[in-house]
């Protein structure tokens, strides 16, 4: 079963149904685990785009998750460990959108936005404009672009990106991130218009080496491409 459908059918089961991701009872050998995840949460408190307290975190309730899955009847064991890759995801769904909710967070919206690219692609569109909206650095940009090239998706990921790009205030990692999207769509020329704005930045001199990089990406995207 697909992620998005799963989960809606976790939703519509009465609330008691389900403890994907919930914490469980304190026991000895969960200590470690609910002082970890207790100081997890105060730092996502503090910092919801915390990647690396993110990640720390979804890892014990993907752990926890699938845990959570028991292999009761012996006819249903081939379907463990599938169970419990849906439970886990799930659970770090769950977490991402719990995280969510805080008006500064764009980092859980990319997680979930992975959860979701290849179920449901206009939920993931509108987390990764959420995403890029909150962040005014432009590194939520840079992952929600270079999200949608992986899942073959690089005209979406030109969409995203040309809504969005500050040129002069975002991070250049955005440009390579447009630039290799341009060429997976085999748009060259979309390409080199990303590489100009790159003039826009204010800092040229911190930059001279990704320009002669992206210029030689587009030299050999060009060679490869017939006729042009």
């Amino acid at each position: 079963m697909a992620l998005l459908p799963r989960l809606r059918q976790l939703m519509r089961r009465p609330s008691s149904a389900s403890k994907v991701g919930a914490r469980r009872p304190t026991t000895a050998s969960r200590r470690g685990d609910t002082l970890h995840e207790d100081a997890l949460r105060s730092m996502l408190s503090d910092d919801p785009n915390n990647e690396r307290a993110f990640l720390a975190l979804a890892e014990i309730v993907r752990r926890r998750a699938a845990e959570s899955v028991a292999e009761e009847d012996p006819l249903t064991a081939p379907n463990v460990e599938h169970e419990r890759q849906h439970a886990a995801d799930l659970a770090v769904w769950s977490l991402g959108e719990e995280l969510a909710g805080n008006p500064r967070a764009w980092y859980p919206l990319i997680e979930v936005a992975r959860l979701s690219v290849r179920d449901d692609h206009e939920g993931t569109i509108r987390r990764l404009t959420t995403a890029a909206e909150r962040d005014p650095s432009g590194q939520a940009l840079v992952q929600g672009i270079a999200l949608l090239c992986e899942a073959g998706q690089p005209v979406e990921a030109l969409n995203l990106g040309v809504g969005h790009w500050r040129p002069r205030e975002h991070v250049p990692e955005v440009a390579r991130e447009l630039v290799r999207a341009a060429i997976a769509a085999e748009r060259p020329l979309e390409a080199k218009q990303h590489l100009a704005s790159l003039d826009l930045y204010p800092d040229q001199r911190a930059i001279a080496g990704l320009k002669d990089e992206l210029t030689i990406e587009i030299a050999q995207a060009q060679q490869a491409i017939p006729g042009t």
